[in-house]
């Protein structure tokens, strides 16, 4: 498996910097597998191309405000930006520019009591940080950091970003990139598939550097994901259990919601559990669980489009994507959908 092989050319005009003024308002392209047949329509159609009966399972997490700017005590800018929590009060960071920090180095944050310490540096060139502060760290993160917007969105975020870089279910703080596949749901479509015999799920994947970290090796078989901290509860694994054995399609919302259900298969059924998962699917991966996958359009080498060629197969995927091109659509985190059925 060769990186070569997943790159693509994509015109930069088709890389969404803005969410559209409604969610289900963007387009979906639905690709069979079985027929490879590529169908286009709209996010707040996407009842008719479910499965029915089915069970649809969401990615919970909530993007916190992981963006920070500080200044040393001695001058000086410096950007945290805040990758995963690892004890109460200590964090791990990607810390910009590097070169300027050293273990003990003090960093003051604006306009509140909020400092930190630098701990040490990892193995991967991360940070470990101590936060010193009094209160609720999630309430002093909301009034000092930014939504951490993908460096493909050529904007600084905005008071829109707050709520648009969240899904409508988002619940559980702790991701540092939206699942962006769950960004087209709105409440009213949630109901509407519940009432098209369509059980709606959920667990939870933080969102971390993995999902993102760019492979660096020529063979892709070579890479090594980043671990992200995923939650599946009882009540979600017997959902899922349930819905396979009456013969009901799983239908994952988001690669992330994939890389969860499939990290916690034992025996051919789903074990509630916590933890970290640092799966890599890629093509010739044998899927357990999942039937069905909503997912946007990926990055050209990246990991996410891995998995979808997994999924179907890298020349379905290819085809449907330069046919989304073709018809110039959205691409990206703030882009349109895919339908994989």
């Amino acid at each position: 498996m060769r990186l070569t092989d997943f790159d693509y050319n994509l015109p930069k005009q088709l890389i969404a910097q803005d969410p559209l003024e409604r969610r289900d308002l963007s387009r979906l392209l639905v690709v069979n597998r079985d027929t490879e047949k590529i169908h286009h329509t709209q996010f707040s159609q996407v009842a008719d191309f479910l499965p029915s009966p089915s069970l649809l399972v969401l990615n919970d997490t909530r993007v916190i405000p992981a963006r920070l700017i500080a200044k040393k005590i001695t001058g000086g800018k410096i950007e945290v930006f805040l990758l995963r929590q690892r004890g109460k009060k200590t964090w791990e960071a990607l810390i910009k520019p590097g070169k300027k920090v050293r273990q003990g180095t003090q960093l003051e944050f604006a306009d509140c009591e909020l400092t930190a310490r630098i701990l040490t540096r990892t193995d991967a060139g991360n940070y470990i940080i101590r936060f010193i502060y009094n209160g609720d760290l999630n309430q002093i993160l909301e009034q000092v950091g930014q939504i951490p917007l993908p460096p493909y969105i050529k904007r600084s975020p905005n008071l829109e970003d707050i709520d648009r870089y969240q899904s409508v279910y988002a619940s559980v703080k702790g991701a540092v990139a939206a699942p962006t596949a769950g960004l087209h749901f709105t409440t009213e479509l949630i109901d509407q598939l519940k009432g098209r015999d369509i059980e709606i799920s959920s667990l939870t994947l933080h969102v971390g550097l993995g999902t993102f970290q760019p492979i660096k090796t020529l063979n892709i078989t070579k890479h090594r994901m980043h671990a992200e901290y995923f939650e599946i509860s009882q009540r979600t694994a017997d959902q899922i259990n349930s819905a396979r054995q009456q013969g009901r399609k799983i239908v994952a919302v988001g690669t992330t919601t994939v890389r969860a259900i499939e990290s916690a298969v034992v025996d051919g059924k789903i074990r509630p559990q916590k933890g970290d998962t640092d799966i890599f699917i890629y093509p010739d991966y044998v899927f357990k669980i999942v039937d069905a996958l909503i997912t946007n359009f990926h990055l050209p080498k990246s990991t996410l489009l891995m998995l979808v060629s997994a999924f179907a197969t890298r020349e379905l995927i290819f085809s449907a994507y330069q046919k989304a091109i073709d018809q110039e659509y959205r691409f990206y985190s703030y882009g349109d959908a895919m339908l994989i059925c």
